[in-house]
């Protein structure tokens, strides 16, 4: 027999899911709209997933199986449907892997089926997180995700210290997952891992994080390019930096590739992520860059500072002051939908256009490093628009 706090839970949780989602009209910079509510929070996971139903063993109707966080999905824009693979954390710290669904990309978002499973290849991986979704010219749907473990190496009274690899699945229908072999680069350790959509030269190219610790990249950092012959064996034997970390920037402390660039006809428009320290700190940001066409591992625009950043009740989580994106997809009419998790908490979405942010991306001023010659920059425009007004 269900229990009958289910039905009471359902219809609540319903009102939920049916909510509509509406421009926040409070902000406003003309490069994307931010919306009123989270696209996607714990409170959205199916009951069934977290409560045993039945009233005869779970007669006080406990949450079994809890969620605390949902946030960092991969995104994925298919068959005219916007498919989130959401990093859903348990209470008991593991992530799984869970599979989102929604018609308009701002609202309605469901679970659907049951949790991502595949053959477990790697006994020492203990978590496992933050997929990147990539539909690649060969025909396969391609997952990239961090593959944490334990560190080996350290004393056995260490039982915090952790090693990150590159985990790589790949489907056709978003059901049914092989687990191909981790990604094997020079790095001791590897994060944020992407699969460019595109072969280049004839092979399959990565934008790596060549990182010496779990957490700090010591000698390595920055955005690498990467090429490798086969997939189903994914050796990289050189990691090229493309976008370094530069001192006292919003990404001086790491940086990394987001969701896969996307193709536009002025260049490879990217969305990354940046880390500063503050007193308060570390603060994740993004940032925004373009890379030719014509060889992927040129820069070619990059506006200064972040793009996006954490506002007001974005601020708070079980992480605070963190804003990261791993997911983010266009669709016929060239919307763009960037998915972010803010504070490691929940899942937002920003909306724009591929042409207003490739607008932002070459027509904003480069940081010029240095704060005097940013205020000759600033000094510029203010004197330009004292022009326009001065003649109204």
């Amino acid at each position: 027999m269900i229990h009958e706090k289910y039905f009471k839970l359902k219809d609540k949780q319903e009102a939920l899911l049916t909510r509509k989602n509406e421009v926040n009209h409070d902000f406003y910079n003309g490069i994307y709209d931010r919306y009123q509510h989270p696209v996607i929070t714990r409170h959205h996971v199916p009951i069934h997933w977290r409560f045993d139903l039945n009233k005869d063993t779970n007669p006080y109707f406990q949450e079994r199986l809890g969620i605390n966080a949902t946030l960092n999905p991969g995104a994925l824009y298919h068959d005219g449907k916007y498919y989130l693979v959401v990093r859903t954390e348990g209470l008991d710290r593991k992530s799984i892997f869970t599979l989102a669904v929604s018609d308009t990309g701002v609202d309605y978002f469901r679970f659907i089926d049951t949790p991502l499973v595949w053959e477990d290849v790697d006994k020492k991986e203990t978590n496992m997180y933050d997929m990147r979704l990539v539909k690649h010219e060969d025909g396969y749907i391609y997952g990239i995700y961090c593959s944490e473990s334990k560190d080996p190496d350290v004393p056995a009274s260490d039982t915090s210290s952790a090693i990150a690899q590159a985990g790589l699945v790949r489907t056709k229908d978003l059901k049914t997952w092989t687990r191909l072999p981790n990604i094997k680069t020079p790095s001791p350790q590897q994060r944020n891992v992407v699969l460019h959509p595109e072969f280049v030269d004839g092979k399959y190219a990565f934008y790596t994080r060549p990182q010496d610790g779990f957490i700090s990249t010591g000698s390595g950092g920055g955005i690498a390019f990467a090429l490798c012959d086969d997939i189903e064996n994914p050796v990289i034997t050189k990691e090229e930096v493309i976008h370094e970390r530069e001192y006292h920037t919003v990404y001086e402390v790491k940086n990394g590739q987001g969701p896969a660039p996307i193709k536009t006809d002025k260049g490879w428009l990217h969305i990354a992520h940046g880390v500063r320290n503050t007193a308060a700190g570390l603060r994740y940001v993004l940032y925004v860059l373009v890379t030719s066409l014509d060889d992927p591992t040129k820069v070619i625009a990059q506006p200064g500072g972040h793009f996006i950043a954490p506002y007001d009740d974005e601020r708070v989580g079980d992480v605070s002051n963190v804003i990261f994106c791993n997911g983010a997809v266009v669709n016929e009419e060239k919307d763009l939908f960037i998915y972010y998790a803010s504070s490691d908490t929940r899942v937002h979405v920003a909306k724009t256009t591929v042409d207003r942010l490739l607008d932002y991306a070459f027509q904003t001023p480069e940081d010029q490093f240095r704060s005097l010659d940013n205020a000759k920059v600033r000094k510029t425009l203010i004197e330009k628009n004292e022009k326009l007004l001065s003649n109204e």
